[in-house]
């Protein structure tokens, strides 16, 4: 299996990925979604009540229409509680690992892989949420790939938002209910 926790460990901070792989319009892109991001009081209290550290490998490209519109939530949630580390790789740059986290026979992002602390694959996610694709199917034929360019509805940011920290609080519970961690941590 792939050693995703010593791959997190290369990964790059949310603003080292846009400065690295972004261009200015990409950046600017990037920096009006984060903007427009705002988590709730009860989903900074939820995050700041988790016990166990996580680490989040997300791959995504910042040319991607579809990084552009989640990325940005990634760092509002790890600004929220010291529990969370994302690590950020680009797709291209590293294909070891988008070979290894291939969805539905592609590389696609952005894709989270979700680690402990102690270095075990717990999940994967990504392309899109449940929402987007339900809002995408409504509204689309054959394929397609959104561009980024426009802002997403503001509804969507926050179905989206709440889908992520859904899956998030999902990986932190199944963390907080392992056997191993809780004899490890005493809990």
């Amino acid at each position: 299996m792939f050693n995703f926790a010593a791959k997190f460990e290369t990964g790059l901070s949310y603003s080292a990925f846009l400065d690295k792989y972004g261009n200015g319009d990409q950046k600017s892109r990037w920096g009006a979604v984060h903007e427009q991001v705002q988590l709730s009081a009860d989903q900074k209290a939820l995050l700041g009540s988790f016990k166990r550290d996580m680490k989040l490998l997300v791959l995504a490209g910042a040319w991607c229409g579809d990084c552009v519109n989640q990325c940005p939530i990634f760092d509002h949630i790890e600004a929220a509680t010291p529990k969370i580390q994302f690590g950020y790789f680009d797709r291209d740059a590293n294909p070891d690992l988008a070979d290894a986290i291939s969805i539905c026979g592609g590389h696609r992002v952005p894709t989270v892989v979700f680690v402990s602390e102690d270095g075990h694959f717990c999940g994967i996610y990504g392309d899109r949420t449940l929402a987007r694709y339900r809002q995408m199917a409504e509204t689309q034929l054959g394929p397609a790939c959104p561009t980024g360019i426009g802002s997403p509805d503001k509804s969507m940011l926050q179905q989206v938002t709440a889908e992520w920290i859904n899956e998030i609080e999902r990986v932190q519970l199944m963390l907080r209910l392992s056997g191993r961690l809780r004899q490890l941590h005493g809990d």
